[in-house]
């Protein structure tokens, strides 16, 4: 039967957890600060943002997703 704790193995998890929310954290205030120099330099956020995130999303994904869009706006007028 195994000890509470696993030898120290749930410490040791705990830790790693903690340091990588750590480094998410600064990661994140790291992006903001990007964004804060992108905005500060006269470029729009939210395109900026929906470049990025069509440059992460999966290439057939965001094919499929732009197709949609292209006939909800025909079918709506928008051009």
């Amino acid at each position: 039967m195994s000890e509470p704790g696993h030898n120290g193995q749930l410490k040791a998890l705990v830790e790693r957890i903690n340091n990588l929310m750590d480094n998410r954290d600064e990661v994140s205030s790291d992006i903001r600060d990007v964004f804060a120099e992108a905005k500060s330099s006269g470029f729009d956020l939210p395109a900026l943002r929906a470049i990025i995130r069509a440059q992460r999303e999966d290439a057939e994904k965001r094919r499929n997703r732009e197709a949609m869009i292209d006939i909800y706006r025909g079918e709506l007028g928008i051009d």
